[in-house]
């Protein structure tokens, strides 16, 4: 797909400036591209003062069109939805980029894998357009506001964009899913500015609370990162299953309760918690600079919700901070009921060979010495994954997203890897003997780390050494 972009001014101070804003906004588009759910910028190019990107053609249709065709989400579609997009959005701020145009029309559901893909960064093309003929070569560059009305925050129209603009914009595309309106045609509050969504909607407190946290008009109020929307998602999912969890077992107890505690008896709660979730050391209050790419972790312990929560009783503080590991079989359980993220999970040495797990999420997750062997993880999403000495054999890896995965000593023998985003990982002394990695996206000089034979295939669809 080809974008032309014209400056509409002819000053020459101007030209050179959005020049130079051009080439540096589209070498971050490059660098965003590396990731699976980002189109990549495949070429870009000045011709007449004009300037023109070459990205990826994602077919499919966006977010915008679904609702219009099936009509409104259920808030467990909006939840399964920020499932999806917040972690390429905690990807697209490690790499200190805002979007600042999010919104259903530039949210895609790939075709070929039904995947979320975050196109039409206008880092590139409304700097670029929004340069005024009549500014002068001073200001031209900043005299812009980026965004769509309705999905863009007061300090992103103000040209003030923060990270936390995008986490609004998420906010307001939820409401659209939710109810088939744009944000525009929704009553403010005429003194706050606030949106009005409450009685349009009906989802649950918990997460009325979060999307409410999302849209604060005010930047000091709101969350400040996908992680922390992430983090509130996990608590909503642990009040939810605890209130379950309390309807359907008894209240059972090794010791009578305290009568001053005020909280609840938890050994009851304990059982089912534990084949679900387990810990996870992530530090609540990393900025966005800061924040690793990946996906969402469903993890049940926030530091900034206990710390504000001082009437919790000791067991009930041990309950959120002890959560026990997944085994194999809690994980194919939960794959099985519609699970499909397991990121940042410390999964050392598990045995999922021969396992079905297509489009399984990974990510950030500690898979050391584990045995995949055989097993069909197909588009699955392994970003910074820790792999090193895993048993890879013969795995069906292909298309899945490998970037920045440590590898290091994995067996990889047999393995399909076509298609696989390599880019980034580490393949120290990994053996690729046999391994097919037609179309994968790898540099040589990774491959020559690792181990490999006449039976290896080559990215260019040689069994040859490059």
């Amino acid at each position: 797909m080809v974008k032309q972009l014209q400056p509409p001014s002819k000053d020459a101070n101007v030209f050179r400036m959005a020049r130079e804003l051009f080439a540096r906004e589209a070498e971050t588009l490059a660098k965003l591209g590396v990731h699976p759910q980002i189109p990549r910028l495949l070429d870009y190019f000045e011709d007449n003062q004009q300037f023109y990107l070459v990205q990826e053609y994602v077919k499919g249709h966006n977010l915008h069109q679904e609702v219009k065709k099936r009509g409104p989400f259920s808030e467990a579609g909006v939840k399964q939805f920020l499932s999806e997009l917040l972690p390429i959005l905690q990807y697209v701020h490690e790499q200190k980029v805002i979007h600042r145009d999010i919104k259903p029309a530039n949210l895609i559901r790939r075709q070929t894998d039904r995947k979320l893909v975050l196109i039409d960064f206008g880092a590139v093309k409304n700097p670029v357009n929004s340069v005024m003929a009549n500014a002068d070569s001073q200001t031209a560059l900043t005299n812009f506001a980026v965004g769509t009305q309705g999905f863009a925050p007061p300090e992103q129209m103000a040209m003030r964009p923060v990270y936390a603009s995008d986490i609004y914009a998420v906010g307001a595309t939820c409401l659209y899913l939710l109810t088939g309106k744009s944000p525009k045609a929704i009553e403010v509050d005429i003194n706050t500015g606030e949106l009005l969504w409450e009685k349009l909607v009906k989802v649950s407190p918990q997460f009325a609370k979060v999307l409410k946290t999302m849209l604060e008009v005010s930047v000091r109020h709101r969350y400040k990162s996908a992680q922390e929307v992430m983090d509130a998602l996990d608590m909503t999912a642990y009040a939810d299953s605890l209130a379950q969890s309390l309807i359907a077992a008894p209240m059972v107890t090794s010791q009578p309760p305290r009568q001053d505690s005020g909280s609840m008896a938890t050994s009851s709660v304990s059982v089912p918690l534990k084949s679900k979730f387990r810990p996870k050391n992530q530090n609540p209050e990393a900025s966005p600079d800061n924040l690793l790419g990946g996906q969402m972790a469903f993890s049940l312990f926030n530091t900034n919700v206990l710390a504000k929560s001082k009437a919790r009783s000791s067991t009930e503080l041990t309950l959120l901070k002890k959560k026990p590991r997944l085994d194999e079989k809690a994980i194919l359980d939960a794959y099985n009921d519609g699970r499909r993220n397991f990121a940042q999970e410390e999964l050392p040495n598990l045995n999922l060979a021969k396992a079905k797990l297509l489009g399984v999420n990974f990510c950030q997750s500690k898979l050391t010495g584990a045995n995949l062997q055989g097993a069909n993880l197909s588009n699955a999403d392994l970003g910074r994954a820790n792999l090193s000495q895993a048993i890879l054999k013969n795995t069906n890896l292909n298309n899945a997203y490998l970037g920045y995965a440590d590898l290091e000593k994995a067996d990889l023998r047999g393995a399909n890897l076509t298609g696989a985003h390599l880019r980034y990982a580490n393949l120290k002394d990994a053996n690729l003997c046999g391994a097919n990695l037609s179309d994968a996206q790898v540099t040589q000089e990774q491959i020559a780390l690792a181990k490999t034979n006449w039976l290896t295939v080559m990215p260019n669809g040689k069994r040859s050494y490059w």
